[in-house]
This record gives C-alpha cells, sequence and structure tokens, in this order.
C-alpha cells in the first residue's frame, strides 16, 4: 500500500473489509452481577451515570445496559434492586431460573446451603419481574407468594 502511495501508483483495495471486533465485552455473569450489587453497596437508589460507568469499568455490553434501561424505563435514578432483576432474567430462561440466580447474587451467605434473602425482598422482585413479563397473572403470583411464603 505505502509502497504505490510512494511510486505515485493506485493504491491495492480489498475486495471486501475485513471484520474487526468492535469491543472485547466480558459476558454477563451472576458473579459478574455480584461484583457490581457489592459496589452498590447497599443503596437502593443509584443514578444512571454512575452504574453506566460502573457497567463499564466492569466492561459489561453497553447494549445489555441500554436494553435493560429500556425494558425498565429507568431514567436518571434508577431502583436498584429492579434493575438488577432485570439484569438477572438476561441471564435466566425462565422465571424460576431468573429468581434463583438473583437469589446468589443477592444473598450474603457463603456456606454450602441454599442462597437465602429475605421473604420480603423475593417477594418484591418476584412481583416486579412478573409484571415486567406481563405473562403471568396477578392471581398466580399472589398463589405462588403466598405457597412460599407458608413453606418459608
Amino acid at each position: 500500500y505505502f509502497s504505490a502511495v510512494a511510486r505515485g501508483d493506485i493504491p491495492p483495495v480489498r475486495e471486501r473489509s475485513e471484520r474487526v471486533p468492535l469491543s472485547n465485552w466480558a459476558e454477563l455473569t451472576p458473579e459478574l452481577l455480584k461484583v457490581l450489587h457489592q459496589r452498590v453497596s447497599g443503596r437502593l437508589i443509584i443514578h444512571v451515570d454512575e452504574l453506566a460507568h460502573m457497567w463499564k469499568v466492569l466492561n459489561l455490553p453497553t447494549d445489555l445496559f441500554e436494553s435493560v434501561m429500556n425494558v425498565g424505563r429507568f431514567t436518571e435514578e434508577i431502583e436498584w434492586l429492579k434493575f438488577l432483576a432485570l439484569a438477572c432474567s438476561s441471564l435466566g430462561v425462565t422465571i424460576a431460573k431468573t429468581l434463583k440466580i438473583i437469589c446468589e447474587v443477592l444473598s450474603s451467605d457463603y456456606d454450602s446451603g441454599p442462597p437465602r434473602i429475605p421473604f420480603s425482598t423475593f417477594q418484591f422482585l418476584y412481583t416486579y419481574i412478573a409484571e415486567v413479563d406481563g405473562e403471568i397473572s396477578a392471581s398466580h403470583v399472589s398463589r405462588m407468594l403466598n405457597y412460599i411464603e407458608q413453606e418459608v
């Protein structure tokens, strides 16, 4: 290319451009969500700019961040647990799997038992995820929560 330019010739042109990866994003995992949760430090509300910066520092996909923001209809002030629940839902195929991931991320239990969170937190998140999903009736959510509460 440079030799052709130096001689005054027309430089060679590739027939098709090679695809160059635009970024080297990390894949979202429950472990990275747990790190993000720890960085939020127990706050209920976080500003979009701060969360976007944390997301970027972890090298997570910006399109996923924007998708979660759109689905949750978040603006400047983000309810952290709702954002986290939607981010977890991008990993879970079913609502049950999503809730399992949420429990793993939020749990501070490091023993060999199953991850545990307060029932009120579970109730809030299950209700929110079901509401966003739109496929689960309020009566089903209510019956499920009553059943789970009795088991707890």
